[in-house]
């Protein structure tokens, strides 16, 4: 059995190994997605014509193009996926637009997950996991919600809200607020707000914003509004849903690792809080390797074309993490309590469990 001693110890070795951007593996990505995308665009327009249940079909693969760029995006983010900074900043803001996602914003929280990764005190993944002590002073009614929004079923919606409906709301409102602060004769030095942290997180906001809507008047004019927000809106959603499905079992599993600050290890979050999802090959390539989460946290600037290779010829480093398959997914994602006292994630029912066991009443 590896311990986490022996973890640290190769971890080095492990990273100068692997983390070494290939251009040419690069731009074979960006090809592969970008293509599809733009042949399966003209595909809808076509099966228009022909059958809406073709319409559909293409709409289901469009989404799974959609999670690939997704990831090829969060690749650019920790600039590995090309091995010049200015390339992954191109293609990073392209690949955001296709998301609907800010691509400089998004990284710079998602870069804080990684520095946080396992600390439950400082992030709670994107459904915000509640801790034992905070569930059980919710009403009944409370409770039920918790549940209800943490529904498999309710992934698309958000989905939707995540990358489509967020990044435009939030742009405008705090746009609208800084044009209020100027009228009021105020400093653009004083003007705070939560949505963005500096000027340049603004202009990466305002220039996705302003080519993603050209984008969305373009192609309303090349295929109709009526075929084209149906279409891309359902892709989108069902991408998004993916996304945060995928995001969610790989660090909300039975028992993962669930520290507070006290003793927080970020590399035994990485092999105890970090699931390996064990796919099909075929969706393996769509998601661009991204099941292979334990090797990604060890080190984020592993690209996403080695992360299989370094996962095979390390495998003894990782025979502690857990596997989650694709039939593991529905109960993984029920897990999203976090008792801080065990330090590690549980699902509703064990909490249940655990109160009759110990004879305490059950919350009413």
């Amino acid at each position: 059995m590896p311990s986490i001693a022996q973890v640290k110890q190769q971890k080095r070795g492990l990273v100068s190994q692997h983390a070494r951007p290939d251009n040419r593996r690069a731009f074979l990505q960006v090809f592969t997605t970008l293509g599809p995308l733009a042949a399966l665009w003209w595909a809808a327009a076509w099966s228009a014509g022909v059958s809406y249940w073709l319409t559909a079909g293409i709409t289901l693969a469009m989404s799974l193009f959609l999670v690939r760029a997704f990831v090829l995006m969060h690749d650019c983010g920790h600039t590995s996926l090309f091995s010049t900074d200015w390339l992954n900043r191109t293609f990073g803001f392209v690949f955001g637009v296709l998301s609907g996602m800010p691509q400089y914003v998004w990284s710079k929280h998602h870069a804080y997950h990684h520095a946080t990764n396992g600390n439950w005190a400082k992030y709670r993944g994107p459904l915000v996991t509640a801790s034992v002590e905070e569930y059980e002073v919710l009403t009944e009614a409370g409770r039920r919600k918790y549940g209800r929004v943490r529904s498999l079923w309710l992934t698309p919606l958000h989905g939707f809200l995540y990358v489509l409906f967020f990044p435009r709301y939030t742009w405008l409102k705090g746009s609208l607020a800084l044009v209020l602060h100027l009228v009021r004769g105020k400093p653009a030095a004083d003007f705070k707000t939560p949505y963005w942290a500096a000027a340049k997180e603004y202009w990466h906001m305002f220039w996705n914003n302003v080519v993603l809507l050209s984008a969305w008047v373009a192609m309303s004019f090349a295929v109709g509004p009526a075929l084209f927000f149906p279409v891309y809106v359902v892709s989108v959603s069902l991408a998004g849903a993916i996304g945060i499905v995928m995001f969610a079992v790989q660090h909300n599993f039975e028992h993962s690792y669930a520290s507070g600050d006290e003793g927080w290890d970020i590399d035994v979050a990485a092999i105890e809080g970090t699931s390996f999802l064990v796919l099909p090959r075929w969706l393996n390539w769509f998601t661009a390797d991204i099941a292979y989460h334990h090797v990604h946290h060890l080190s984020a600037a592993i690209p996403n074309y080695r992360l299989a290779g370094c996962h095979r010829e390390h495998a003894e480093l990782f025979s502690d993490v857990t596997r989650i398959t694709l039939s593991h997914i529905p109960a993984a994602f029920r897990c999203n309590l976090w008792d801080t006292r065990a330090r590690w994630i549980i699902s509703v029912a064990e909490y249940l469990q655990l109160k009759k066991a110990k004879g305490a009443p059950l919350p009413t």
